[in-house]
């Protein structure tokens, strides 16, 4: 039956893909909107700091414009995973992003990301956000692959999401809304004004609401689990009183909250599997459903501004971009599954976290085109973050007993002997940097560079015990006893230093051919965690990354063909691992903290091609081959992941798409579209590939656009998701609950319509 499914996919994708009047396309990875008879849109990025092709940048680099990206019909920029190949998203253990196989996966606040989300120049490094909620205005997203530190203001070892959104445009009034309904009480509504302020200023202002409700249930409390709503705002304006100066002051502010919590799926107490089965909830890899007597919440809010400065000093480039930004964080994540007056085990599991962060970039530039161009530059980034944690349970026993409540609780976030029931995390990231870069051109065909970064780190955390009044969340006063001995060291500091630099030589075979290579190395600053109470401090992390690459144009720009090899060797690599601490009771709990691999290794390749046929019609394709294994992760010398691959790492993942569009003598337009995004089996807990697998799968989407002569009017029918295909986002041996998993709102079809104006 399973390779009759398959075999009837495969199909359907294949007439999607060869069908050249068929409603198909996208711009995942590489590809992008329909290109005119000149050939294929050039793709104009700024990873080296200077507006310039994409094809002469020494380095992988994927890119997705706004356009595109809106074609695919996904709202978040997590959703980002779907569309390039070799970047992951994590959900859990801290929520992170991975490139190459390679990302932070831990919940503790002085651990530094390893691959940076920046949007619009500014490090969005807040713990448990991403700086970017709602895909309203963007004009282009470039994923730099590997180590970046040399150009960039925060290091990074892995890569980097750079997002750019709208510029206001001076002397030009225009509008554009966009609304879409769809299954599941989709809808997602967006709207961006440009209004000019007389001749040397203008504003852009953009809004966004978007929700949708969840696949799964809460029986108990007849809710929807998975669930989400999100809406936001951003507000720029722009002044350029002269040629030689300009500025930009942005602000934005974005809420989201969901509902998606742990669900149960094999491993269950006996008693437990018993009573989900009773009340209709059946265990399983597909499961999103729980009994649980409370609901599970989560909500994020983020608001910040930056400015940006850009003058121009003689002949120099001077560039100065101040941020500050807020996060608050709080979840109510229970986990009992059933009601709790029959099996409780941690029914109070909240946590409430607020970041603070400033920083301050600037950079001075040569001009291009002669023998030497450089670019030096300086950065400070002073990062805060402020956590409280409560779990309390009973830890297997009802939480009620003919009505009266349990007399004591578990405090797995108190300590023996202390008069608290909750912890308190406070923590400083800080970081200084000066770095630079140097290209000799050689020649009209060869060049070399050369980049470089110092940067100091200091890193600190403290561990307090509070109480917090129980009533309001447990709606009566028990007894607390905690789990484990207070630290007998509460707050610790490390500081760092770090040079690492980037080598890279290119070669211009002809116009349109470059071949090119780069070794770099990376660096992130030690860290402090408390496990089960313990001060357990973690080393630094480097990186020594080799890249050898080409990139190509073909037929007067009618086919681009990329291709890259890498690999990067880790050493002390700061990963997650699987240990036990207390509970309270006697017995241990599974815990996720942090600590130092020895080794790791990735490496591959990826390519990319892109094709223009014919006028109107835009066939690419992306893929990757990602290899990311421990080579030296020993823990405990009693448990060897050496050797085991990297979670949340497909060896294999890549995309499809083609895109059409046509137009009549009467003015109507079509444009078609559809892209395939697939990735083979990985896992999602270290060295526990038997239960934390997650099978090969891939996702089609598809949109039908109708124009109307004016332009300013369009409308059509889209489908996320075709063909319904399920996965699951994340699984967590969660203790005696045994298997929990997350699901994800992208595993299932989504059907619906829309309507764009613009004038």
């Amino acid at each position: 039956m399973s390779i009759l499914k398959g075999k009837r996919r495969f199909y359907l994708i294949s007439t999607m893909l060869m069908g050249a009047a068929a409603p198909v396309g996208a711009g995942i990875a590489y590809a992008q909107e329909a290109a005119d008879d000149t050939g294929l849109t050039e793709i104009v990025v700024t990873a080296e700091r200077r507006a310039e092709s994409s094809q002469k940048v020494p380095l992988a680099i994927q890119s997705i414009s706004g356009e595109t990206l809106a074609k695919t019909g996904y709202t978040s920029v997590t959703d980002l995973q779907y569309t390039m190949p070799g970047v992951q998203y994590d959900p859990t253990q801290g929520a992170a992003f991975q490139i190459r196989g390679v990302g932070s996966t831990s919940f503790d606040f002085s651990n530094a990301k390893s691959v940076s989300v920046v949007v619009d120049d500014v490090v969005m490094d807040g713990q448990r956000a991403n700086g970017l909620t709602g895909l309203v205005d963007i004009e282009r997203v470039d994923v730099l692959m590997g180590p970046q530190g040399t150009l960039f203001g925060k290091n990074a070892t892995s890569g980097v999401i750079a997002v750019t959104t709208g510029k206001p445009k001076i002397g030009d009034t225009s509008a554009k809304a966009s609304a879409s309904f769809g299954e599941h009480e989709e809808r997602i509504l967006n709207g961006t004004v440009n209004i000019p302020l007389g001749p040397i200023a203008a504003l852009r202002v953009s809004g966004f609401d978007q929700a949708f409700d969840g696949f799964g249930r809460n029986v108990t409390l007849n809710r929807k689990v998975g669930s989400q709503h999100e809406y936001g705002g951003r507000a720029k304006l722009y002044l350029e009183p002269s040629d030689s100066f300009n500025l930009m002051l942005s602000g934005d502010y974005a809420y989201h909250w969901d509902s998606s919590v742990r669900t149960p799926v094999s491993g269950q107490p006996a008693a437990v599997t018993a009573i989900l089965k009773e009340l209709g909830v059946f265990p399983g890899p597909e499961s999103a459903d729980t009994a649980d007597s409370s609901f599970g919440q989560i909500t994020t809010e983020e608001w910040g501004t930056s400015l940006r400065l850009n003058a121009k000093l003689g002949d120099l480039d001077l560039t100065s971009i101040t941020a500050y930004r807020r996060t608050r964080y709080d979840n109510a994540t229970p986990a009992s599954l059933v009601p709790v007056d029959r099996y409780a085990y941690i029914p109070f599991n909240n946590g409430y976290l607020d970041t603070e962060k400033v920083s301050q970039e600037v950079h001075l530039a040569s001009p291009t085109g002669g023998f030497v161009e450089w670019l030096v530059g300086g950065f400070y980034n002073d990062l805060r973050a402020r956590q409280v944690q409560l779990q309390w349970g009973t830890l297997g026993t009802p939480l009620y007993t003919n009505g009266v409540p349990a007399r004591t609780l578990f405090a797995l976030t108190g300590a023996i002997g202390v008069n608290a029931n909750a912890s308190r995390f406070d923590a400083q990231n800080e970081t200084m940097a000066a770095f630079g870069q140097l290209k000799f051109n050689i020649s009209d065909r060869l060049s070399l560079t050369l980049g470089g970064r110092y940067t100091h780190d200091n890193n600190s955390q403290g561990l307090d015990f509070i109480t917090v009044d129980p009533v309001p969340i447990a709606g009566y006063t028990p007894i607390f006893v905690g789990s484990s001995a207070a630290p007998a060291i509460d707050y610790g500091k490390v500081s760092g230093n770090n040079f690492s630099y980037r080598i890279a030589p290119q070669f211009q075979v002809t116009d349109n051919v470059m071949l090119y290579a780069s070794y770099s190395t990376g660096y992130k600053p030690a860290g402090i965690a408390f496990v089960g109470n313990k001060y357990a401090p973690y080393r630094d992390e480097t990186v020594k990354a080799w890249e050898a690459g080409i990139k190509s144009e073909w037929f007067g720009r009618r086919l681009r063909v990329n291709l890259d090899i890498f690999r990067s060797d880790f050493k002390d690599f700061q990963a997650t691992i699987l240990t036990k601490i207390p509970d309270g009771n006697g017995g241990l709990l599974d815990a996720t903290v942090i600590g130092n691999a020895g080794g790791l290794r990735t490496q591959g390749v990826e390519g990319n091609v892109a094709v223009q046929p014919v006028r109107g019609l835009t066939l690419s394709g992306a893929l990757s081959y990602t290899d990311a294994k421990f080579t030296d992760y020993v823990y405990n010398a009693t448990t060897d992941y050496t050797g085991s691959r990297l979670t949340n790492s497909p060896k294999w993942s890549g995309t499809a798409a083609i895109d059409y569009e046509t137009a009549f003598d009467s003015g109507f337009g079509v444009r078609a579209h559809a892209d395939y995004a697939y990735r083979s089996e990985y896992w999602t807990v270290v060295g526990q590939p038997a239960y934390s697998n997650v099978p090969s799968y891939g996702l089609v989407n598809t949109r039908l656009t109708f124009a109307l002569p004016s332009k300013k009017v369009e409308f059509g029918v889209y489908a996320r998701n075709l063909f319904d295909t399920y996965f699951s986002t994340g699984w967590q041996n969660y203790g005696a609950l045994g298997l929990l998993h997350y699901t994800s709102p992208n595993a299932r079809r989504t059907v619906g319509g829309f309507v764009n104006v613009s004038f």
